[in-house]
């Protein structure tokens, strides 16, 4: 079983997403994905509304998740860390115990866009077109990330 995490600042926008995304595009007898944040503020929450229901409108149901910190344990618990941004990468990194840990940390994007290394937006203060666009940023990131993961 490979496990693949994703993660952002609060867990409630963009890594819920990509969570529920990638969760759907591949066969969860061989993958598992989970997210996390780097914060802490939003633990046991469910993801943000409107991160539900952007989710909702491409039928996907992100209801059954939870809002959870990143901790060192998921280094040992996953493969493969995504992250949304350089920020969120930093706060990662900082904490890994090796270069073992740090190989695992890679950012969403570069799946799309190798080595240049962009961000994800965060949609929080926006409005609902910005759920929309982080959306399909990530769908197109996980349609890569599932290719690559039924190749291994």
């Amino acid at each position: 079983m490979i496990k693949v995490l994703m993660v952002c600042l609060g867990n409630i926008c963009r890594s819920p997403l990509a969570e529920g995304i990638l969760f759907s595009k591949v066969d969860n007898d061989k993958v598992s994905v989970d997210s996390a944040g780097t914060g802490g503020w939003h633990i046991g929450e469910l993801p943000d509304q409107r991160s539900i229901d952007v989710a909702k409108n491409h039928q996907l149901d992100l209801s059954n998740q939870r809002c959870r910190k990143f901790s060192n344990s998921d280094f040992e618990n996953f493969d493969i860390i995504y992250v949304m941004d350089k920020s969120n990468y930093k706060d990662v990194v900082s904490i890994a115990r090796n270069e073992k840990d740090k190989q695992k940390v890679q950012l969403i994007l570069n799946e799309v866009y190798p080595k240049q290394n962009l961000d994800v937006p965060d949609p929080y203060y926006g409005g609902a077109n910005g759920f929309e666009n982080v959306y399909q940023m990530l769908d197109e990131a996980c349609e890569i990330i599932s290719n690559k993961l039924l190749e291994s």
